[in-house]
């Protein structure tokens, strides 16, 4: 238990010092405050990861709540940790989008049955793919990703999660 404290604050410490935005993430997040959209950070990470992440990308005041893997009976690669932020939010997964950088978080977003945008900024396409993402792009700047942001603007009201299945990679 010492060892993984130890470790957890030594992330925490190199992350505090070094932790760069995904390259785009800004002007998703501008997207999505521009629609009004409801948005949760769902995380496998420790509470203290989580607060330190969000805090030092600028991302507090966006996030509507925060759910950690914790606070589940079954954290991710089980659906559990996004069903509860549907349910928190009170909104449908027919009206809901995932960004996703991990195999494991792909795979809950998936089983929770909504579409997920797969991000290959940690792990490679290959590992991902395995998971069916409905999207993979490289970053919140890949076209990919806008052409997908601009036709659900184009079919507002129609639902997210039909208009996302149009871009499925598999």
């Amino acid at each position: 238990m010492k060892f993984m404290e130890d470790k957890e604050a030594m992330f925490r410490r190199l992350a505090s010092e070094n932790l760069p935005p995904i390259k785009g993430l800004h002007r998703l997040t501008k997207w999505i405050e521009d629609r009004g959209l409801k948005r949760a950070a769902v995380t496998n990470a420790p509470k203290q990861n989580a607060e330190l992440m969000i805090s030092k990308l600028g991302l507090q005041d966006f996030f509507d709540v925060v759910i950690l893997g914790s606070d589940c009976e079954r954290a991710k690669p089980f659906p559990d940790p996004y069903l509860k932020a549907l349910e928190v939010l009170n909104v449908s997964k027919d009206h809901t989008f995932i960004c996703e950088d991990s195999k494991s978080g792909i795979k809950a977003g998936v089983a929770a049955g909504m579409p997920v945008v797969g991000l290959t900024t940690r792990n490679p396409e290959t590992v991902l793919i395995e998971a069916n993402p409905t999207l993979l792009v490289k970053d919140y700047e890949d076209p990919k990703l806008w052409e997908a942001l601009e036709e659900l603007d184009k079919r507002r009201g129609s639902g997210i999660t039909k208009q996302f299945r149009r871009f499925n990679l598999i």
